[in-house]
């Protein structure tokens, strides 16, 4: 959609980078979005060695600061976010105080975790809304939102996601050494805030049952939440084990095509629950940090229990690969969000914003 929208003349992007783009313990992506010929025109480090709940709250502030700044430099008509995490919450925050309105894509979900109350939040500073699926939509203009802002554009992580596939099975089990026989699963946990005590040893749970049911597994390293120290510790510990991968970071495409492959997903990731279903691949969504949001039929949600996430491997591997069906879209979010924002009105009336009920 960024790029759709950088050769567009009709816009002029800029991009703020901030959080994990621009750290070397995970990946130093940043100049992944460059790469993409994407602009970026300010980053705002944070403090990425800190993991813990303290560090995410200080480091909305960092941010904060950084955004306005940034927004104070370059101006824009709009600001546009997607999702839930707390940078996204400063940038709402830096925007509205500097009189800019914003656009919000993925708001009006569910998840029951510390993301719920983000997304709500980010969505309540926002001015526009594009959202994943009906539901989400119904939800916001619940939540007093007008009608006439909320669009269902559907997930922009859908477009192009069956042509980013740059592998097919044989060559990417080859590339790490694995048995083309045995079943592979593509292992994403992240940390729950409010487990964060808990998260390695679920992490270490989730691949003990994946050992003993023979799979393979590609685990990626998670996210900077709190809690991570301890998923990252299992993970490391773990690399010794003949039938374990563990991968700081994933290029989108070399991501979707394990995500294709793979005989199941496994963790709590939100790719799970909303880009898996466009390959039919089985989804065992392990624990809270999804809960609520609307899924998709190749999800099997189970309890941080190791014979529940036992008997949930076991089934997948016997059901196999479903049908290709996603409730989150159909690919051609990007085309909507663009044709929408050409017809925005950002008269000063906006800024007064006010719930509709």
């Amino acid at each position: 959609m960024l790029q759709a929208m950088h050769r567009d003349t009709d816009f002029a992007l800029s991009i703020v980078v901030t959080g994990m783009h621009l750290a070397e313990q995970y990946g130093n992506t940043v100049t992944e979005i460059e790469a993409a010929g994407l602009p970026v025109t300010a980053r705002v480090a944070v403090d990425m060695a800190t993991p813990s709940g303290a560090g995410m709250a200080r480091n909305i502030g960092i941010m904060l600061g950084g955004f306005v700044d940034a927004l104070e430099s370059i101006r824009p008509d709009l600001v546009l976010l997607l999702g839930d995490r707390g940078e996204m919450l400063a940038g709402a925050l830096a925007a509205i105080h500097l009189n800019i309105p914003v656009a919000h894509i993925h708001g009006g979900e569910r998840s029951g975790t510390v993301d719920e109350p983000v997304r709500h939040a980010i969505s309540k500073l926002s001015h526009f809304h594009f959202v994943a699926t009906e539901g989400a939509r119904e939800r916001l203009i619940r939540m007093g939102e007008l009608p006439a802002h909320v669009w269902v554009s559907g997930a922009p992580g859908l477009d192009g996601i069956e042509a980013a596939v740059i592998a097919d099975r044989a060559e990417l089990l080859r590339d790490v050494g694995f048995d083309e026989k045995k079943a592979v699963a593509l292992m994403v946990y992240h940390p729950v805030l409010q487990e964060a005590a808990a998260a390695g040893r679920q992490a270490a749970q989730i691949l003990d049952a994946l050992k003993r049911q023979g799979v393979q597994v590609i685990a990626l390293k998670p996210n900077a939440d709190a809690g991570s120290d301890g998923v990252r510790q299992v993970l490391d510990a773990r690399q010794a084990d003949p039938d374990v991968r563990v991968v700081t970071h994933f290029p989108r495409d070399r991501f979707v095509s394990w995500m294709a492959v793979a005989d199941l997903m496994i963790g709590n990731s939100s790719a799970g629950i909303i880009e898996a279903a466009s390959f039919g691949t089985p989804v065992i969504n392990v624990g809270s940090r999804q809960n609520l949001r609307e899924r998709n039929a190749n999800v099997i949600d189970v309890d941080t229990d190791e014979l529940a996430i036992d008997e949930a491997i076991s089934r997948v591997l016997k059901q196999g690969r479903l049908e290709r069906h996603n409730i989150y879209g159909d690919g051609h979010a990007g085309e909507r969000i663009l044709a929408l924002l050409r017809q925005l009105s950002l008269d000063s009336s906006l800024l007064a914003k006010a719930n509709a009920y």
